[in-house]
């Protein structure tokens, strides 16, 4: 092989291998709002768990009592129709899953203070349609 052919060789191999290592860093989830430090998508579950089960047009709550502390809200998609969970109010803004299919699942980890939150679904329309919850946390 002549020399041409191998540094030819070696530099496609070498941005191959630059390709694959950039492509492993990027982030693959962009419907995660950063608005508030106290809040993020996670697998792993932290603090209080409360289900949140939504159907077509309604939010139910494991739980109707809450005070300041971690809570992880898993939002359960028991309904046909594509639906999501969003979380405002002190220090918790524009949190949000991505978008669910029937049968899907996502967490979210807040850190809730005094105050009263609303936990709803963003996907259009659904809000109005009875898929709004507010909780009080004294």
């Amino acid at each position: 092989m002549a020399i041409s052919a191998r540094v030819a060789l070696t530099t496609t191999a070498l941005a191959f291998s630059a390709a694959l290592v950039l492509a492993g860093c990027s982030s693959g989830d962009s419907s995660q709002s950063s608005g508030a430090a106290s809040a993020s998508t996670t697998k792993a579950a932290s603090g209080t768990q409360v289900t949140v089960t939504e159907t077509e047009y309604a939010l139910k709550l494991s739980q109707s009592s809450f005070t300041p502390g971690t809570y992880t809200f898993t939002a359960d998609n028991a309904g046909k129709v594509t639906h999501a969970l969003e979380i405002d109010g002190p220090g918790v803004s524009d949190v949000k899953t991505k978008n669910l299919g029937g049968g899907q699942q996502a967490a979210l980890t807040v850190t809730l203070k005094k105050g009263t939150y609303e936990l709803y679904c963003p996907v259009d329309g659904h809000k109005g349609l009875g898929m709004d919850q507010h909780i009080t946390v004294p």
